[in-house]
């Protein structure tokens, strides 16, 4: 059945019916209408019928499609809210569709290089190159015919905000346009709006917490207390920004809301996927099995692997991240790791600035 505006307002478009896509599509029709994609027609079907997503209860004003025309038809304003490593697929798919005067928004915190299986990780090859790794507005630049992009980054946990609990998060992107026009749509008296122009740092720094999150996570489900989760989260910060200016971001964007703030989020709650994917492989678990059981991907896994990978390839000193990396894909044990890292040279405390 065709989509129909009962409203005067233009609807909102979110990609993925995933549990942030679902919260990022509640927020929005506070404001106004919202269609809600899916490919899957059952799923469509389905949602529509239960006004039901993702164990959450959507507002009136959602409807749900899987008609990738008429959704770019319909909406000037798309959020594409899906995995990285479907999120290149999703452009391409879309792509005939959009026109110049789309606006794309992410909320994705990953990074791609295509053809990197998730679920493994992959040696270093020999034509390695930094050019390879895109972010996702990189992305949409390079599938797309979309210029006005952004994202929208910060301590945003799903279940949080589908609890009408108070936050606050980034929408950052070149154009004052997208910045207006996203904090117009999803503001609220319970959801606060920061503006950024740095759109490669801040995306750059929500998807470097991810590795953190994971051995945060890892460090709680070993039993140790909030001295050894502080002395890890303080020098993965400085690992964070060590890798993020060897790609060309600022270290601004680190210390705010989509730096620090998220670093706070998802590296000390269970909520997070990434720090329960560390807590569990601390309890024992394969990483097969996580994934396997797993209703969504932790972007933390593919975040590891690239993260090491840059490392390798430009010798940067972040044992943090190489100790994650070989957890997590070399059979290391947690303890092994903690252990190693203790025992690892003394630096000096700030040596990133």
């Amino acid at each position: 059945m065709a989509y129909i505006n009962t409203s005067h307002k233009k609807p909102v478009g979110v990609i993925g019916t995933g549990s942030f896509g679902t919260t990022i599509a509640n927020l929005l029709a506070e404001n106004g209408p919202v269609l809600l994609y899916s490919r899957r027609a059952d799923k469509v079907d389905e949602i529509n019928k239960t006004k039901m997503s993702a164990g959450q209860t959507l507002h009136n004003h959602i409807t749900a499609s899987n008609d990738i025309e008429e959704v770019c038809n319909n909406c000037n304003l798309i959020f594409p809210s899906v995995p990285s490593k479907h999120f290149r697929a999703t452009l391409k798919s879309f792509s005939p569709y959009l026109k110049p005067e789309h606006f794309l928004v992410h909320t994705t915190k990953g990074l791609d290089i295509e053809d990197l299986q998730v679920e493994t990780s992959l040696e270093i090859e020999p034509e390695f190159r930094l050019s390879d790794i895109k972010t996702m507005s990189q992305l949409i630049i390079q599938e797309t015919n979309v210029r006005r992009v952004g994202c929208i980054s910060g301590p945003n946990l799903a279940k949080e905000l589908s609890q009408h609990q108070p936050a606050a998060t980034v929408i950052a992107s070149p154009f004052d346009e997208v910045i207006a026009k996203v904090r117009n749509s999803i503001k609220s008296q319970r959801f606060q709006v920061y503006a950024s122009h740095d759109i490669f740092g801040v995306e750059l720094a929500g998807v470097l917490k991810n590795s953190l999150a994971i051995t945060a996570g890892a460090l709680n489900g070993m039993g140790y207390g909030q001295n050894t989760v502080a002395f890890l989260l303080a020098r993965g910060v400085r690992e964070m920004m060590i890798l993020g200016t060897a790609l060309g971001a600022k270290k601004s964007a680190f210390f705010g809301i989509a730096g620090i703030g998220d670093i706070i989020a998802t590296c000390t709650s269970p909520l997070s996927r990434n720090f329960s994917v560390g807590y569990r492989v601390a309890k024992g678990e394969s990483l097969d099995n996580i994934i396997s059981t797993s209703s969504e991907v932790a972007e933390g896994l593919r975040t590891v692997d690239i993260c090491n990978r840059i490392a390798n390839h430009l010798n940067l000193d972040v044992p943090i991240v190489k100790t994650t990396y070989k957890v997590l894909f070399e059979d290391w044990d947690t303890k092994e790791g903690l252990a190693f890292l203790m025992d690892y040279k003394n630096q000096f405390d700030v040596d990133f600035m």
